[in-house]
């Protein structure tokens, strides 16, 4: 690969012009370690529901692209609970998990592996047998902790200090959901995750566009008006919706609401029901898909009905999904893909974030990834006489 060839790659695209990222993008060994810095350590990722947070030394864990987190709620509240505060899941004395599973009314943090205990605020307490060690003090070991903003009940933080700003990220949601739409107070909770083995990116790319929906989702498009459904594009989020008609026994009739968040966060808003969607990366050609479901309170055998019936229904979605994205990696790593163009009037919020991604790699410095993979993987790709 050379400057040029990589400068034309990243180089703003207008949508109606817009050819796809090339595949090197999605296959190169090297991507995963320029993406966590350029792109997810400077972005704000979903961490958890209020629900999951709502008595003093509940936690929650997850994966920010490689780096564990730990959301705890802090007892330090008057009167009642504290901050919800979000901190590395490393301990500071030899890198072992403060917590390796979600839990509810920790009075501490304990590390699972030597027993180094740390308060909900994040400040070491005690270390087992280390109390002779010269020039040794518990009092300047803390957790490292993460930037935390709470909206609409979710929980999302940040890892750098600079970066991209909240506001910017949610601006206009609010309005177009109403900040009444009681999400904050749904009650239910429950996870389904899914590994895949494909590129995370492959996966928002194809979250990104209802283009497929004909040929990979008979029933969804049965429910979902094709010919309305509407693209919008924010600065650092888009939204797709179409009206939705279906069984009072699921969702009945509304309208379907799919945001995506810069960078790996989608929020699934039916009537009755928030499905959140976060991608980790797991490595250039696999990641993990959690799905977190949030439903009003409703005890009564209609509501567990319609909950099990969304579950169904989603999960008959996803393995659609996963299916078509791993069958696209594979063609992205095939040495046969040549970036095609996009469909103005379709892809916009594939452009869009693909956009962002083009801006990522460009601030980062880097304006393609570098190593023996990168250079292996050109000569299987031949060059395209209109690009190259």
């Amino acid at each position: 690969m050379n400057d040029t060839t990589s400068r034309r790659d990243l180089a703003p695209q207008p949508l109606d012009h817009a050819t796809a990222l090339p595949a090197h993008y999605y296959v190169d060994s090297a991507m995963p370690a320029l993406e966590r810095r350029a792109i997810f350590d400077r972005g704000w990722q979903l961490v958890a529901h209020v629900c999951q947070l709502r008595e003093p030394g509940d936690h929650v864990i997850a994966d920010f692209a490689g780096l564990p987190v730990l959301a705890v709620r802090g007892a330090d509240g008057a009167g009642g609970p504290g901050d919800i505060r979000v901190f590395h899941n490393v301990c500071r004395h030899r890198a072992g998990p403060i917590a390796q599973c979600d839990g509810l009314a920790a009075k501490s943090l304990r590390c699972r592996y030597h027993g180094w205990t740390y308060a909900l605020d994040g400040q070491l307490k005690s270390a087992p047998e280390m109390s002779a060690t010269p020039d040794f003090d518990v009092a300047q070991v803390r957790l490292p902790q993460l930037q935390v903003r709470t909206w609409q009940g979710l929980v999302f933080a940040a890892v750098d200090a600079d970066a991209a700003s909240f506001d910017a990220l949610v601006a206009g949601i609010d309005a177009r959901i109403g900040a009444q739409s009681g999400l904050a107070d749904y009650g239910h909770h429950h996870r389904v995750g899914y590994d895949l083995a494909c590129n995370w990116k492959v996966y928002v790319d194809n979250y990104l566009e209802g283009y497929h929906v004909p040929h990979v989702h008979p029933e969804l498009n049965r429910m979902l008006d094709y010919r309305s459904y509407v693209t919008e594009i924010a600065e650092l989020h888009s939204l797709q919706w179409s009206p939705l008609e279906s069984s009072p026994c699921l969702y009945g009739n509304g309208d379907a609401l799919y945001y995506w968040l810069w960078p790996n966060t989608m929020l699934n808003i039916l009537p009755g029901r928030l499905q959140t969607n976060r991608v980790v990366p797991l490595a250039v050609d696999r990641c993990r898909i959690e799905f977190d479901f949030y439903y009003p309170v409703d005890e009564s055998d209609a509501g567990r009905a319609r909950r099990d019936a969304d579950l169904a229904f989603s999960d008959l979605v996803q393995r659609e999904d996963l299916g078509i994205c791993m069958d696209v990696q594979r063609g992205l790593a095939s040495g046969s893909y040549v970036a095609g163009r996009l469909n103005p009037l379709r892809e916009s919020a594939v452009h869009h974030f693909q956009e962002l991604l083009r801006r990522a790699y460009r601030d980062a410095g880097s304006l393609a990834p570098v190593g023996a993979t990168s250079v292996a993987m050109d000569t299987a790709h031949p060059p395209h006489p209109d690009r190259d």
